[in-house]
């Protein structure tokens, strides 16, 4: 399935080295590597002078103090937070220890917790110092960036459109070198669902995720996910024909080649399709709606 997703994963970079990559646009990447963060997350800046940052990172004091020497003699106005994962809001504490520079943001951590080992795991003591909703306008020296939210991967999610450059930051929403973690009960695959669909209605020319390269010319790149998708659910509809109801023998069934430790993450995934499918009356949860639940195709 995943042949169908013309996935981009090249990427030129130094950890800890500010690199301009748009005019408006510069990036130092943090040494966080994982199986959900690629090389690592991206910390974009934007402008000049008095900047924007967005999605300061992990707490590691080595990118922080990468990001403020990248930064020396200018000073950041704000900080945009796409959505509250370790990997992505923490850093915001530090920063504004250093400089005093407020946070923006959709708001705090939603939901219950998710599987452990499924993901980065929540930023629970993030508030945001300004609550951004969708249609805001973040505008600073020479910038200005919309704000465009997109629940699915998280509640919280936002990506932020920059003006004059028909770019949107896509934070985890949309990545180009993996599909994204929907790991409920934050997590939420119809609105992702909604949410992917919704990028098709704007005229964004460039993608830029935290974790890995940019995507150019993103539409096509958005329909092979949802059809990605709904190809997955229909695999999971054939196991429910076929009286395949428990989550850990489906993902046997539809990931047969996956290592066991990604089994976990395989069924999150599982359960937030089931649980999309169950709302829409595409499949029947016998009890209630749980990962260890028993599933069946509807009567």
């Amino acid at each position: 399935m995943a042949d169908a997703i013309r996935f981009v994963k090249e990427m030129a970079f130094e950890y800890g080295v500010v690199q301009q990559v748009s005019p408006l646009v510069r990036r130092v990447v943090a040494r966080n590597p994982s199986p959900f963060t690629y090389h690592g997350t991206g910390t974009y800046i934007v402008g000049r002078g008095a900047v924007a940052i967005i999605d300061p990172g992990p707490e590691l004091p080595r990118h922080v103090d990468a990001l403020l020497a990248a930064l020396d003699g200018e000073t950041i106005t704000h900080q945009l937070i796409t959505h509250t994962h370790r990997d992505h809001s923490p850093a915001a504490r530090l920063v504004k220890q250093a400089t005093g520079a407020r946070t923006f943001g959709f708001g705090p951590h939603g939901g219950g917790r998710s599987e452990p080992g499924v993901e980065e795991g929540a930023d629970r003591d993030f508030r945001p110092d300004v609550a951004l909703g969708d249609g805001d306008t973040v505008e600073g020296e020479g910038w200005a960036l919309s704000v465009v939210h997109t629940p699915g991967h998280t509640s919280n999610h936002l990506c932020f459109a920059l003006a004059g450059e028909d770019a949107l930051f896509t934070g985890d929403h949309v990545m180009g070198w993996s599909t994204s973690v929907i790991s409920p009960p934050d997590g939420d695959m119809g609105d992702y669902l909604a949410s992917l669909r919704r990028l098709l209605e704007r005229g964004d020319r460039t993608y830029w995720p935290t974790h890995g390269p940019p995507i150019r010319d993103p539409h096509p790149f958005v329909r092979a996910f949802i059809r990605h998708r709904e190809a997955r659910e229909q695999q999971i509809l054939d196991c429910l024909r076929h009286g395949v109801g428990a989550i850990p023998d489906m993902v046997a069934s539809i990931y047969p080649d996956i290592p066991p430790a990604l089994h976990a993450a395989a069924g999150c995934s599982v359960y937030a399709h089931l649980r999309h499918m169950v709302e829409t009356g595409r499949a029947a949860c016998d009890g209630a709606l749980a990962a260890d639940a028993g599933f069946a195709a509807p009567d």
